[in-house]
């Protein structure tokens, strides 16, 4: 990848290995040790935490705002309880998406990053499938006060499909295609 801006040179980021391409026969790229590959994955992990942390606090800061709307108490029971699980499944994915800093922060000087990258990489994923069923009961309950609950029941359907496909069914045949290429 190539970063250009008028502070920046241009370099080739070589962080992710999956992303870039094979080295050409000008370079020759020595073998990643096992230190520096624990350390991109954390890297990885970092950024990756930053862009999901941002947008599971958004959600969530909304959510909880609307507590103390007008129209809250207009709620039927259903939507009530909805909120009520909605706002739990948010709370439960920022304490997934944040705990690697709390990890990381208790542990570090351990020589535990493996276990670190390990157990943080396992908690983003945790984090990501209950930031998407929040994304659902939080499209849920919206639509169900805008719209016939039928019609809010299929847009969530299509919705967490294409997340489903966005966020699963993509990366995991970019991975078997990966694979097959490599065997």
């Amino acid at each position: 990848m190539t970063i250009a801006g008028p502070h920046l040179a241009a370099v080739r980021d070589s962080s992710c290995p999956s992303c870039t391409s094979a080295p050409s026969s000008e370079e020759h790229e020595r073998p990643e040790t096992a230190r520096e590959r624990v350390n991109r994955k954390w890297n990885e992990i970092l950024q990756e935490t930053r862009v999901a942390q941002t947008g599971v606090q958004i959600l969530f800061g909304f959510l909880l705002s609307l507590a103390f709307t007008p129209a809250f108490g207009d709620l039927e029971v259903f939507d009530r309880t909805l909120y009520v699980v909605t706002v739990a499944l948010g709370a439960s994915s920022v304490a997934a998406l944040i705990a690697p800093v709390s990890i990381h922060r208790f542990l570090s000087g351990l020589r535990m990053k493996d276990e670190i990258v390990e157990a943080a990489g396992r908690l983003m994923v945790c984090g990501m499938v209950l930031l998407a069923l929040t994304i659902a009961c939080t499209l849920l309950l919206i639509l169900n006060v805008v719209t016939d609950s039928v019609v809010a029941e299929v847009i969530v359907g299509l919705v967490m499909l294409w997340f489903a496909i966005c966020w699963y069914v993509i990366p995991l045949r970019l991975r078997r295609k990966s694979r097959r290429r490599v065997g």
